[in-house]
């Protein structure tokens, strides 16, 4: 859904396939995320307030800019491969959540961006995809979601997207977590516990976007010198086991950094 020609077929429904931040400033991110991710950018044909960052020649995400009156927090949000736009909407209305853009026509697919029953932010894709799948190549290692009910939040997303139903999507169900695979690999997770014992009973559910660096001391100090901060000691600075570093962008974006495997 960057625009770009490096297309496939939708091949997983109700699996990531792109992630995607609105900020206030285009400029400023761009800069901030090339000198701590050594992004490079180019523009997008969807829209002329897009860019598409690239890493080694390869998409990674989408930044654009954020209309005046909308989108009043700056959040990187995961979107969903789909096969019907217009069905998805009517699973999220049916259950409860809002559907707060969309389903509309964006270049040769159908884009939809919804916010789940607790708040958390997600948009649908209708129409090719890229050849991106988290974990794989220069795409973020993995898309969480931090919820006060993880399991609610299972039942939810799982009918949304129909994840029983797909051949390629698996749903494993932990003690206090849920993970989603495809092919055998984790590319989601949904952490939080019981809604009677979360350890993030009080914090505003969302989506964090997990992304692999080579150095992360390295990355957090260009971030603190490109405008970045580090959430100071609160529930904020969660993140999965295995990630250390949730930083936030000069806009307020959160994101989680963790070490290449060597």
């Amino acid at each position: 859904m960057s625009g770009s020609d490096e297309r496939r077929n939708v091949s997983a429904e109700g699996a990531p396939c792109w992630v995607n931040l609105m900020v206030a400033d285009l400029a400023v991110a761009r800069a901030f995320y090339g000198e701590v991710l050594g992004w490079s950018f180019r523009s997008s044909s969807l829209d002329d307030h897009l860019l598409v960052a690239t890493a080694g020649g390869h998409p990674v995400a989408g930044i654009g800019a954020r209309r005046p009156g909308l989108a009043p927090a700056s959040v990187w949000t995961p979107y969903f491969a789909v096969r019907d736009a217009d069905v998805t909407a009517a699973r999220i209305r049916e259950r409860g959540a809002t559907v707060a853009v969309g389903p509309m026509a964006m270049g040769d697919g159908r884009v939809g961006l919804a916010a789940d029953r607790d708040g958390a932010t997600f948009g649908f894709w209708e129409g090719y995809t890229l050849a991106w799948s988290p974990g794989e190549g220069r795409a973020p290692a993995r898309i969480d979601l931090q919820t006060r009910d993880v399991f609610d939040a299972a039942v939810f997303y799982g009918e949304v997207f129909d994840w029983a139903e797909g051949e390629d999507v698996d749903v494993a169900y932990r003690k206090d977590h849920v993970l989603v695979q495809l092919g055998g690999r984790v590319i989601l997770s949904l952490r939080g516990g019981g809604v009677q014992t979360s350890p993030l009973a009080h914090l505003r559910p969302r989506w964090l976007v997990n992304f692999v660096v080579d150095d992360v001391e390295r990355a957090v100090a260009a971030a603190m010198s490109a405008g970045g901060t580090r959430p100071g000691p609160s529930p904020a600075t969660w993140a999965p086991p295995g990630f250390s570093r949730t930083l936030q962008d000069p806009d307020g974006g959160l994101f989680t950094l963790s070490q290449r495997d060597v």
